[in-house]
């Protein structure tokens, strides 16, 4: 019962998390509709462009009447980085694009303290905010009569500091004082008070923590603004990383995940082969490949550092079984799709099996082939940060491992960016390789 409590406290935790994130979803999801109705009013006035396609009756469920719209895609690209510019303050970017941001300034609210026996005073406090990596010294203010003393409290933004309110006060937390209002509104523990530029809440131990409003920008740590990562980019290329050039470090991950990648289809594709064609093989691998094919490659890592050591071969081995099963199902799938009617009609021809191979059933499971090739290049790229946690010197994975311990969160987005980019062209050429080897998908 335990255990079924602690999974359900946690799937609360889940659902709670994805309510949350249902605004910014929708919100995304309209951006989108606005794009595409503003795309659509721009072009009602042009000209369309005319091509077979135009030409069809029915379009819908038609693959081969269905092309990337290259506007929709610049757009979709340009309004990430407007919307990353945006969200961290981003100098590329005019002001009033910038959503609302941390408060830097001053600021200050009243506290009223209560003595032991039930009198009362008021007390200011002036609190600067200022930017984070900056030195501010806290200025000199009239203390104020009464036991509640005036104080100054300094704090970077996006973080919060305790107030020990007391520290100048003739009566403090030991002779019974405490703080009972905040801009005159009662303040418990645990019920924080919104004073215009920050929240005011009461401790445990009777002192005040001040967390200046923090807007909607993320902290330069958790997401840096563009400029910033472009600047690294620029350092990185000019000085290397870790006593490796950039080229060097981009050059072994695509070494490994193309080798791994290659490897792994070179084994899956005849196995997927084997496995459509033949009930003995099928019967024979099926179970091996359903039972490995939901083990992550992450699991693997210790017993390929045991098997085939810490060395670039472990780190293939984990590449190639990351790509094997996909291109195994991939091409299973493939020769299983083939409609019997195409090869009844071989058949009736006087082909042979090997001219059925040939020109029935290799070209007929090319799509399905290509369509878990490009999966698989997915997989391995988003492996290949696993498999260079193996003691690896070199490599983009190694970049962003090494990277995010110290926190250098512009090394990481600028990695993740440069795997992206790479992955991105490997997909492209490979549609491109589809389209010359496969120009007759989707339509017939």
């Amino acid at each position: 019962m335990e255990l079924l409590s602690d999974l359900w406290s946690e799937l609360v935790q889940v659902l709670g998390a994805l309510v949350g994130a249902i605004p910014v979803i929708v919100g995304y999801v309209l951006l989108i509709l606005l794009c595409m109705v503003i795309w659509r009013a721009v072009k009602r006035g042009m000209t369309p462009r005319r091509d077979f396609g135009s030409l069809k009756t029915v379009t819908f469920g038609d693959e081969s009447a269905v092309n990337s719209n290259f506007a929709a895609s610049v757009i979709s690209v340009v309004l990430i980085f407007v919307l990353w510019g945006a969200f961290t303050g981003s100098r590329l970017l005019p002001g009033f694009l910038h959503v609302p941001g941390a408060f830097i300034g001053e600021g200050s609210f009243t506290y009223t303290a209560e003595s032991e026996d039930g009198a009362t005073d008021d007390a200011t406090v002036q609190v600067i905010v200022h930017a984070m990596g900056e030195d501010v010294d806290a200025a000199e203010i009239a203390a104020g009569d009464g036991f509640a003393r005036d104080d100054v409290l300094v704090v970077a933004a996006y973080r919060s500091q305790l107030l020990s309110w007391d520290d100048n006060d003739e009566i403090t937390r030991d002779d019974g004082a405490r703080v009972i209002a905040v801009n005159g509104a009662p303040i418990a523990e645990g019920a924080p008070i919104n004073v215009g530029f920050a929240d005011v809440s009461l401790t445990g131990r009777g002192t005040l923590n001040v967390t200046p409003s923090k807007g909607w920008q993320m902290e330069p740590i958790w997401l840096p603004p563009p400029e910033n990562v472009w600047t690294r980019l620029v350092e990185i290329a000019t000085n290397g990383f870790r006593n490796s050039s950039l080229a060097e470090h981009l050059s072994y991950s695509l070494f490994r995940v193309v080798v791994g990648f290659v490897l792994g289809a070179m084994v899956g594709i005849p196995l997927g082969y084997a496995m459509g064609l033949s009930n003995w093989f099928r019967g024979w691998f099926d179970p091996i490949v359903e039972f490995m094919r939901p083990v992550p490659p992450l699991a693997l890592i210790p017993l390929v550092i045991i098997w085939a050591g810490i060395g670039e071969v472990g780190k293939v081995i984990l590449l190639f079984l990351a790509a094997l099963w996909i291109m195994a199902i991939g091409a299973r799938s493939g020769v299983s799709g083939v409609r019997i009617s195409k090869v009844h009609a071989a058949y009736s021809l006087g082909s042979s099996k090997w001219q059925i191979m040939r020109h029935v059933i290799v070209p007929n499971s090319l799509p399905e082939i290509f369509t878990a090739a490009r999966v698989a290049m997915g997989v391995c790229w988003g492996t290949v940060v696993a498999a260079e946690l193996v003691a690896a010197e070199k490599g983009v994975g190694m970049m962003i491992m090494t990277a995010s311990k110290f926190q250098n969160t512009d090394v990481v987005i600028m990695g993740i960016i440069l795997i992206g980019i790479i992955g991105f062209a490997i997909d492209m050429f490979m549609r491109w390789m589809e389209r010359v080897l496969v120009p007759w998908k989707g339509k017939g």
